[in-house]
C-alpha cells in the first residue's frame, strides 16, 4: 500500500510569502537609508515639543528627561497630552510604552502623521495601565502599544503581564472607539552577547518565553478586535536572540533597529489603508455613475 503524500497547507505558503515580502522590504529600506543611519547615530537630543504648529509632528524633548523621576514624567506627559487635545492635530498617533518607544528618533518616525510620545523609561504594564487616562481627551487616529520587557526583568509572572495587557487594550478600546489600536510584540534580548548593565536579569529570561508570551498577546488582541503587529521576527537572529546589528546593548535599539521598526510601521500602515482607499475609489465611481 502506497504512503499518502503530505501536502503543504495553503495558509502556510501564503504566510511564507507574506513574511518574505516584509523582510525584503525591510532590507531594501535599510539599504536605501544607510547614509541616514550614521547621521542619526550622532544626533543630539530632538527639538523641544512644539504643538503650536499642528502641521509639524508632535515630538517630545528627550534631552534632560533621563533625570526626571516618575512623578515628573507623568506631569510632562499630561501637559503634552493636554496641548495635543486642544490642538486636535490631524493623523495624531500616540506611542505608549517604555524606553524602546521613548527613544524612537523623531526623524525616523513616518512623516505622514503627527506623533505624541507617551512612553516612560523603565515602564511596566501595570504602570502604563494606571496612566492611560493622561491622554483620554486626545482624539488619536492610531495608538501604538509596546510593553512587557520591564515586567519580565522585574520578575512579574506571565499571568500578571497578560492580565495587564488585556486591561490596557480593553481600556483603550472603550475610551478611543474611533482609533485604530495596535499592540506590538515584545522584542527579544541579546542573550550572552548583551552588554546591558542588567545582563544577568536578561539571561534569566529565556527568549523562548518571550515568544510564547507574544503568542498569548496576539490571542488577546484578536479577541479584543485590536491589531497585532509582530515585530519579533524582524529583530531575531538565528539563535532566537536580538540581532546584534540592531541593538546598542542587547536590550535597547540603535538607529538601524529603529529603521527596521519604522519600515514595519510603514508597511503595516499602507496595508491597513489599502482597503480604505479602494472603498473611497469605489464610492467616487458610484457618484460618477
Amino acid at each position: 500500500m502506497s504512503t499518502p503524500v503530505k501536502t503543504f497547507p495553503v495558509w502556510g505558503f501564503f504566510l511564507l510569502i507574506t513574511n518574505g515580502i516584509l523582510m525584503l522590504s525591510v532590507i531594501l529600506l535599510i539599504w536605501r537609508q544607510q547614509q541616514l543611519t550614521t547621521a542619526f547615530a550622532t544626533t543630539t537630543s530632538p527639538a523641544p515639543v512644539n504643538l503650536n504648529n499642528i502641521n509639524r509632528p508632535v515630538v517630545s524633548e528627550l534631552g534632560p528627561r533621563h533625570k526626571l523621576n516618575y512623578r515628573q514624567w507623568l506631569d510632562v506627559l499630561k501637559q503634552e497630552a493636554t496641548v495635543a487635545a486642544a490642538k486636535s492635530p490631524q493623523h495624531l498617533t500616540i506611542m505608549a510604552g517604555d524606553s524602546l518607544s521613548l527613544w524612537f528618533p523623531p526623524e525616523l518616525l513616518p512623516e505622514d502623521r503627527t506623533w505624541l510620545n507617551q512612553a516612560i523609561s523603565g515602564e511596566t504594564s501595570d504602570g502604563l495601565l494606571k496612566r492611560l487616562d493622561l491622554f483620554d481627551q486626545t482624539q488619536p487616529e492610531t495608538i501604538l502599544v509596546m510593553i512587557g520587557i520591564n515586567d519580565l526583568i522585574r520578575g512579574v509572572s506571565d499571568q500578571e503581564i497578560l492580565a495587564n495587557q488585556r486591561q490596557i487594550l480593553r481600556y483603550l478600546r472603550r475610551n478611543h472607539r474611533q482609533s485604530q489600536i495596535f499592540v506590538q510584540s515584545i522584542l527579544p534580548h541579546g542573550g550572552e552577547e548583551a552588554t546591558w548593565e542588567g545582563k544577568a536579569k536578561l539571561l534569566a529570561i529565556p527568549n523562548s518565553r518571550i515568544r510564547q508570551l507574544n503568542e498569548e498577546i496576539q490571542k488577546i488582541a484578536t479577541r479584543q478586535d485590536v491589531k497585532y503587529l509582530d515585530l519579533h521576527p524582524l529583530f531575531t537572529n538565528k539563535q532566537g536572540n536580538l540581532n546584534q546589528e540592531l541593538t546598542t546593548d542587547g536590550l535597547h535599539l540603535n538607529p538601524q533597529g529603529y529603521l527596521v521598526w519604522r519600515t514595519a510601521l510603514q508597511i503595516y500602515n499602507n496595508k491597513q489603508l489599502a482597503p480604505q482607499r479602494q472603498e473611497n475609489q469605489l464610492g467616487t465611481s458610484r457618484e460618477r455613475i
